[in-house]
């Protein structure tokens, strides 16, 4: 006869959830911050077509990194969150150092 398994303790993530969402929507306007300098930089002198074309590839990174970042706040409500994943992981990073090169691809 064997025992029977003890029953799993009940969670308590405490606030942990909350600031790890709270960090994610800091970082969104970060990155909302940095694409709307973007655009201010790029209509500030001349229309180029780099200056355009830097523009549109920060917009899609920009909306890239929206996508990544709602689709962990949204996991973030469950009672049992699920980790981040390698490949959420790889495209948020991926989009933050994209955003940066862009950036400084329009100062010159």
């Amino acid at each position: 006869m064997t025992a029977a398994d003890p029953a799993p303790e009940a969670r308590d993530p405490g606030l942990q959830p909350e600031r790890t969402r709270l960090a994610w929507r800091r970082t969104t306007l970060s990155c909302t911050v940095v694409a709307v300098l973007a655009v201010k930089l790029a209509v500030h002198d001349e229309i180029t077509a780099v200056g355009v074309t830097g523009l549109a590839l920060s917009a899609l990174v920009w909306i890239g990194f929206l996508a990544v970042a709602h689709r962990r706040i949204r996991s973030l409500s469950a009672a049992r969150p699920v980790p981040l994943s390698y490949r959420g992981a790889w495209l948020a990073t991926g989009c933050t150092i994209a955003l940066a090169v862009f950036g400084a691809a329009l100062i010159r």
